[in-house]
């Protein structure tokens, strides 16, 4: 048999094999007489022709459910995962059965990249324990305590901005509410004064924006380190965020923590807590057993993962919320006046009373994450074989579960006219008539986002800062439709929106 032969036969036997190979797996949801999607070799289905974010990835799968199955089967490449379609069925994976879907399934290398051992990532007995030390930092009490500062903050974003409006100005709001949260979050989780307002290319943003924007490695890359995390891990070393990003932040925290403790610095944020909790163990005034010291590397991490949580999702969140308020000013001018009305009682001041008080303005953040949820879709990682109510089908272990969100809230089933923003949605009455899981904008169960009560907080401050001192209006300039990034995991625009900001008059 001459070379060109032997070269043919080797070609057609490795290609028959992948073929096989790919064969056997794809029968994977079949064999098991679950509900799933016909993929496609190689990339199962995900779609290979064209670049989509991954709530449309979902969404699609989402769509073509029968109601007959609590989730369709499909698969990421030759990977066997989860799409859950049905509320009950979401409702056991993140409260009911939670002991069967603590993980997340996030890569995570703690050696090389100590910043991506954070609490979202984490899983096991880790994640317990660090989750344990750090709900005491969230409570309404600690909120309380925080709520000074970011109201500082607030006020210093609206006098720069009322130096940029003097009338009326078309503005691009995503990046003035980006500054905006870099120095709450700046100030709260490093108690650093960032100014982004004055300084908008600052080192400390520009750092944050690359954590994002820049990651490590490639798509692929990503996909690789998810599917074999001990490979990436130990033979690669592979990281979550450049190097340079790593360096920047553990550098900021490390410089912040030996100024406080060598000053002897108290402030009302984040990093005090922190600082506690790394020290003693213990959270003054705390009602709790000691829960064991934090590390520098476990602080760095937890100020990192507050800081870019907090700065995209709440700007964005409050990005979505005018650019829909713009385009319902009835909406608008209802939550205008109860702002007025409440700040009357309140001698014209934001209080963390005040704010309470402003039930409406809360619905318009509801709704505004029920229509554009920052995280779109949550993930969890089955921990254990589980056998899915009222079916012989298991999940078994190690298996990824996608709730999408982003679907969900979407769904016309379980929302009337879903495209329409109605912040009355949240009303107690509502509330009370949707299935408990229906609204996922923080997730839910023990891995919801413990800093929901920070973000509804500055979110809050934000909007009521801005409402009260500005009319927002639509302009000529936003784009519609809106295109989201595809490779970030967040609910993230490609384009700004551009507003008109008309500067109000005293009773105006």
């Amino acid at each position: 048999m001459d070379l060109q032969s032997i070269v043919l036969w080797l070609v057609i036997g490795i290609v028959s094999t992948i073929f096989l190979f790919f064969k056997k797996r794809y029968s994977y949801w079949k064999d098991r007489g679950a509900e799933y999607v016909e993929p496609t070799i190689p990339y199962g289905n995900l779609p290979f022709w064209k670049k989509m974010h991954t709530k449309e990835i979902l969404g699609r799968i989402y769509d073509k459910k029968s109601g007959k199955s609590p989730f369709i089967g499909a698969f990421f490449f030759a990977t066997p995962v989860v799409i859950a379609t049905d509320l009950d069925f979401i409702k056991s994976v993140l409260i009911k059965d939670f002991s069967s879907f603590h993980g997340r399934g996030i890569f995570v290398n703690e050696l090389d990249d100590p910043l991506s051992a954070h609490l979202f990532s984490l899983d096991g007995e880790k994640w317990k324990s660090l989750r344990a030390k750090l709900s005491p930092t969230f409570t309404s009490g600690k909120m309380k305590f925080m709520f000074p500062t970011v109201v500082e903050v607030a006020d210093r974003f609206n006098a720069s901005l009322a130096e940029l409006v003097t009338e009326r100005a078309t503005m691009e709001i995503r990046d003035l509410l980006a500054r905006f949260t870099t120095d709450v979050i700046g100030t709260c989780a490093f108690g650093i004064e960032c100014n982004s307002m004055k300084t908008p290319n600052s080192e400390f943003r520009r750092y944050g924006s690359r954590a994002f924007d820049d990651p490590a490695h490639s798509t692929l890359l990503q996909v690789f380190s998810f599917q074999y995390p001990n490979l990436a891990k130990k033979y690669f070393h592979m990281r979550v965020f450049k190097k340079d990003v790593t360096d920047f932040f553990m550098d900021t925290v490390r410089g912040t923590i030996a100024f406080r403790e060598k000053n002897n610095v108290r402030r009302n944020d984040f990093m005090d807590l922190l600082i506690q909790l790394k020290n003693g163990g213990l959270l003054e005034d705390e009602h709790s057993k000691k829960l064991g010291k934090l590390t520098i590397e476990e602080v760095a991490a937890q100020a990192f993962l507050f800081f870019i949580a907090g700065f995209e999702t709440s700007s964005t969140t409050m990005m979505f919320a005018l650019h829909e308020l713009s385009l319902n000013p009835d909406i608008q001018e209802k939550a205008r006046q109860e702002i007025d009305e409440v700040l009357r009682k309140h001698d014209g001041k934001i209080t963390y009373e005040s704010i309470e008080e402003m039930v409406y303005v809360d619905r318009i953040i509801s709704e505004t994450l029920r229509k554009y949820p920052a995280a779109p879709n949550l993930l969890r990682k089955c921990t254990q074989d589980f056998n899915v109510p009222n079916s012989e089908v298991i999940i078994e272990k190690d298996t990824i579960v996608f709730i999408p969100a982003y679907s969900i809230h979407h769904d016309p089933e379980i929302y009337d006219n879903p495209e329409v923003f109605d912040p009355d949605r949240f009303s107690p009455e509502q509330i009370k008539n949707r299935h408990p899981v229906a609204f996922l904008g923080f997730g839910d169960g023990p891995r919801n986002c413990v800093g929901l009560r920070f973000g509804r907080m500055q979110s809050r401050i934000g909007l009521v800062t801005l409402l009260k001192n500005y009319r927002f209006k639509p302009s000529a300039k936003t784009r519609m439709p809106m295109e989201y990034v595809e490779g970030n995991p967040l609910l993230s625009l490609k384009h700004g929106i551009y507003l008109i900001v008309e500067k109000l008059q005293i009773g105006g």
